[in-house]
């Protein structure tokens, strides 16, 4: 190339050299970021009316193999809060290292899981149990006479019909619920795909941020609840002042910087791992005290799983498990009104 006093070649040179190291940039940026891989359709939802307008299927749901799924590149950071309850606690003083993996962008749909039942003709926990447990509010009578007042087995409750026989399906759109780890694990195999470790869902719904606001409960600029927790007495006044009172569609919060919805809130999730450390007496998950005996003699104590997120039942003054590094134990084996799942798929 000539020299040319203007220095039009060298800034046109210079000017491509800034537009290829952005575009560089920018798909380093996806990878890490959460952004779906090109020809793949990313989800637009985290406002009110696009969560109430989508249908609950992803884009290219049953043609593409990772429709609905984001890709997040590997990275180290600190499990756990020393903020939290005390077996939120790091484990070690060494950051953690998940390797790169897709995630669901939201919870598991209602109508993803009817897709998947009437492919296989699975049936869930709750159905072959006769029911499951599920969340009302209680009386003051209530809860005078019983502890743990606002859960009650549900005969006949199942994904289906929320509340029991004669009640109103769940809308397409919702996080499907009163589901068992088995049920999410069948869902996830059904796909090729799996439930995300304990690490890996905490790396997501963290998504690379470390500041102090991650134990706080979620707000946007303007002061508005920004996920479905419960605001009021719990548990006989949720005001909606998140815009939901009970379990909201998902989608219906602006993503968080991998672009993942509803990580926080909604419906608690399933994950692979099995619960350690002290067991903290808030009974967030479920209470099998609900129970009649003989659902409970069919149910396995021992098999304690972690669950993360929190729930649309998290409030201030009682459960505070609406931030990333909460964890609850929960029976495996126990549908419950307020827990739901989304999958992963490892690379390699």
């Amino acid at each position: 190339m000539s020299f040319d006093p203007t220095g039009r070649p060298a800034r046109r040179l210079a000017l491509v050299l800034v537009i290829l190291a952005l575009a560089a940039a920018t798909a380093l940026a996806g990878c890490r970021s959460g952004h779906a891989a090109p020809g793949l359709p990313s989800l637009a939802l985290g406002a009110e009316q696009s969560c109430a307008a989508y249908s609950g299927l992803p884009p290219d749901w049953g043609r593409a193999a990772k429709a609905g799924m984001v890709k997040l590149g590997g990275g180290s950071f600190t499990l756990g809060s020393t903020a939290g309850y005390p077996d939120e606690r790091p484990a070690d003083a060494q950051p953690t290292r998940v390797a790169g993996f897709w995630i669901d962008q939201t919870e598991v749909t209602v109508a993803q899981f009817a897709a998947f039942v009437a492919a296989t003709h699975y049936v869930t926990d709750a159905e072959r149990q006769g029911g499951a447990v599920v969340f009302e509010v209680p009386s003051d009578a209530e809860l005078q006479r019983r502890p743990l007042a606002w859960w009650r087995f549900a005969k006949g409750a199942n994904w289906r019909q929320p509340m029991g026989p004669g009640s109103k399906p769940p809308p397409p759109n919702f996080p499907v619920t009163l589901v068992t780890q088995a049920d999410a694990l069948a869902y996830a195999h059904w796909l090729g795909r799996d439930l995300p470790t304990e690490a890996e869902w905490e790396y997501a719904g963290k998504a690379g941020r470390s500041d102090a606001q991650l134990d706080e409960a979620p707000r946007d600029a303007q002061g508005k609840p920004a996920a479905n927790y419960w605001q009021g007495m719990f548990p006989t006044l949720d005001t909606g002042a998140d815009g939901h009172a009970g379990l909201a569609p998902v989608g219906c919060y602006a993503a968080n910087p991998f672009g993942l919805y509803d990580m926080i809130g909604n419906a608690w999730e399933w994950t692979l791992d099995p619960y350690g450390g002290p067991h903290q007496p808030h009974n967030n998950g479920g209470s099998d005290s609900a129970l009649p005996a003989a659902v409970r003699a069919t149910l396995r104590p021992d098999r304690q799983v972690v669950i993360k997120g929190g729930s649309f039942l998290c409030s201030p003054d009682y459960c505070v498990r609406y931030r990333a590094a909460a964890r609850e134990a929960q029976e495996a084996d126990l549908g419950t009104a307020h827990i739901g799942f989304r999958t992963v798929l490892r690379d390699g």
